[in-house]
C-alpha cells in the first residue's frame, strides 16, 4: 500500500478503501479535536479486512468445520473406496469402474466404443 499502485500498474486492491478511511478521517478530524477518528471505526475495519482477510478466513473456517461435523453426523452409505477413486478404469481396473459406476460397461480402448 505503499504507492497505492498494483501488481499491474493499475491502482492496488484496497486502494478504494483506504481512500474512504481518508476521506473520514479528513471530514472528521481536526488538529483540536481527534476524537471524530472513532466515527472512522468501520471504514477502518473495512480497510484491515481488505489488506488481511481475517473475518473472511474466519468464516471459511467455520464454514469448512459446519461441513465436516455434518458430514461426521450422516456418513455415505456408499461411498467409493479410495482405491476405486484412483482407479476409474485407468490402468486395466475395468472391475473397479464398474463397481463405482455400477454398470456393465467395459471399457475397451480397442474398440473405440
Amino acid at each position: 500500500m505503499a504507492s497505492g499502485y498494483g501488481l499491474s500498474g493499475g491502482p492496488s486492491r484496497c486502494f478504494p478503501f483506504w481512500q474512504e478511511l481518508l476521506a473520514c478521517y479528513v471530514v472528521n478530524t481536526n488538529a483540536d479535536d481527534v476524537n471524530g477518528a472513532k466515527i472512522c471505526v468501520p471504514a477502518l475495519e473495512d480497510y484491515y479486512e481488505c489488506l488481511h482477510h481475517r473475518k473472511e478466513k474466519a468464516r471459511a473456517i467455520e464454514l469448512q468445520r459446519a461441513y465436516r461435523r455434518a458430514e461426521a453426523a450422516h456418513p455415505r452409505e456408499n461411498a467409493p473406496r479410495p482405491g476405486a477413486i484412483r482407479n476409474l478404469g485407468l490402468l486395466n481396473k475395468e472391475e473397479d469402474t464398474k463397481d463405482v459406476l455400477g454398470t456393465d460397461r467395459s471399457i475397451n480402448a480397442g474398440n473405440g466404443k
